[in-house]
C-alpha cells in the first residue's frame, strides 16, 4: 500500500483543531494578565527600591532577582503549585482556618509566572527611570517645581515612553509562557491541545495550529503596543536655526 503524505500529516486535521484550541484562548489571555499585573506591581517596586538606593530593600529585591533569574519557570510553578498550599497549611496549624482546597489552580500559575517575569520587567522599569535625564530635573527644581509635578511632568512621561517596548516584550513572553500553566492542571490551549491529540495520537497537527495561534496572538499585541508606542511619544525638540 502506497503511503500518503496525510498519513504523516494533515492539513485538514490541522485546520480542524482550531475550533476547540481557540474556545481556550480567554483562559490563556486571562492568566497571562493576571501574572502581567503581577508582575507590574512588584516590577515597580524592585525598579524603585534599587533606583533610590534603599539599602535593605535593595539587597532583598538584588537576592529576589538573583533567583527568580537562575530557576526555571517550570520549577517555579512547582514551587507555587506545592509550596503555597503548604504555607497555608503550616497556618492552619497555628490557629488560621484556610481552606487550602477552594483556591483556583490559576492563583498559583499567575503569582509564579507574574513573580518570574517580575525580576526581568524591573530591570526594564530600572533602566527607562535611569534614562532620564538629570539635567531636566535639575532644570525643573530650579524653576519652582514639586518633586510630584517633576515625577507627573518628566520622569514618568519619559520613562514610560523608554519602558513601553520592554513591558510589551514581557506580555507577549507571559502569554507564550502560560503554556507551562499545564503543571498546576489549568487546561488553556496548549494543555487543550495535549487532551485532543491524545484521542488520536496525531501530536503534530496539534501542535502546528497551537504554533501558529501563538504567533497570531503575538502579532496583535505587538501591533498594540507599537501603536500605544506611537501615542505616547515625547515629540523631538525642534532644532535650532544656525544663525538664528
Amino acid at each position: 500500500m502506497a503511503t500518503k503524505l496525510s498519513d504523516f500529516f494533515s492539513f485538514k486535521l490541522v485546520w480542524s483543531r482550531f475550533p476547540e484550541l481557540i474556545k481556550k484562548i480567554p483562559i490563556t489571555l486571562e492568566l497571562a494578565g493576571l501574572a502581567f499585573l503581577v508582575s507590574i506591581v512588584v516590577g515597580l517596586l524592585i525598579a524603585v527600591a534599587r533606583y533610590k538606593k534603599i539599602k535593605v530593600l535593595s539587597r532583598l529585591a538584588t537576592a529576589f532577582l538573583s533567583i527568580m533569574r537562575g530557576t526555571p519557570m517550570l520549577i517555579q510553578l512547582y514551587v507555587a503549585y506545592y509550596g503555597i498550599p503548604a504555607i497555608l497549611r503550616i497556618f492552619n496549624s497555628w490557629g488560621a482556618n484556610i481552606d487550602v482546597n477552594i483556591i483556583p489552580k490559576i492563583v498559583y500559575a499567575f503569582i509564579a509566572l507574574g513573580l518570574y517575569q517580575a525580576a526581568f520587567t524591573s530591570e526594564t522599569i530600572r533602566a527607562a527611570l535611569e534614562s532620564v535625564d538629570n539635567g531636566e530635573i535639575e532644570a525643573a527644581t530650579a524653576m519652582g517645581m514639586t518633586y510630584g509635578q517633576i515625577l507627573r511632568r518628566i520622569i514618568i512621561p519619559e520613562a514610560s515612553e523608554n519602558a513601553l517596548p520592554g513591558i510589551g516584550n514581557s506580555l507577549i513572553g507571559l502569554i507564550k509562557g502560560t503554556s507551562l500553566a499545564s503543571t498546576c492542571g489549568i487546561i488553556e490551549i496548549t494543555y487543550q491541545n495535549q487532551i485532543l491529540a491524545g484521542r488520536d495520537y496525531r501530536y503534530l497537527e496539534g501542535y502546528v495550529a497551537l504554533a501558529i495561534i501563538y504567533w497570531v496572538l503575538t502579532v496583535i499585541f505587538e501591533r498594540i503596543f507599537k501603536f500605544v508606542e506611537r501615542k505616547i511619544k515625547i515629540p523631538d525638540q525642534p532644532k535650532a536655526i544656525e544663525g538664528a
